[in-house]
């Protein structure tokens, strides 16, 4: 079944998109990082109020996951340096396993060669074996560790992962 991605321009797409990123959040998370950590980071990062100041202050792009007009999941990318940076991937529990990661990879990959751009990055939750496990399967690997203090006490503690994009 084929994807369909949808650059997420406006409010109503916000409204719809910050309520499927805390239930992704809330499932995928709570067995690596504790339930207030989640909800922390919701409001820092997913919240309708943080997801409209990234993408008109700070130049983040998200784009829904659409299959037969139903939203599967997100991601979130910027252009950095000549690289994308993989900000926020996610697909709903249910939706896992259809093969939707490596249709949005290979929308990644397009967008690199369109733009130019070399690389894709991410960052990682170390324990977050899961997803470590896809990307690596996508051709990523890890270059370095990153401790990152959020605030209220919090840290992340990620992998830095990279993959080259054959740009013609």
């Amino acid at each position: 079944m084929k994807l369909h991605f949808v650059k997420v321009n406006h409010t109503e797409q916000i409204a719809d998109l910050a309520p499927l990123a805390a239930e992704i959040w809330r499932e995928h998370y709570i067995t690596i990082i504790t339930m207030e950590q989640i909800d922390y980071m919701i409001d820092k990062f997913q919240s309708v109020a943080a997801i409209t100041d990234q993408i008109q202050q700070q130049g983040y792009e998200y784009y829904l996951f659409q299959q037969d007009g139903v939203n599967v999941g997100y991601m979130s990318v910027k252009p950095e340096e000549g690289k994308l940076f993989l900000s926020k991937f996610y697909i709903a529990k249910e939706h896992r396993g259809n093969g939707y990661s490596s249709q949005a990879f290979a929308f990644l990959e397009q967008l690199c060669k369109d733009r130019k751009l070399s690389h894709i990055w991410l960052t990682v939750n170390r324990y977050n074996t899961n997803s470590i496990a896809v990307y690596e399967r996508k051709g990523f690997r890890s270059i370095r560790e990153q401790k990152a203090d959020i605030g209220s006490g919090f840290v992340m503690d990620d992998f830095i992962m990279e993959k080259e994009v054959q740009v013609s």
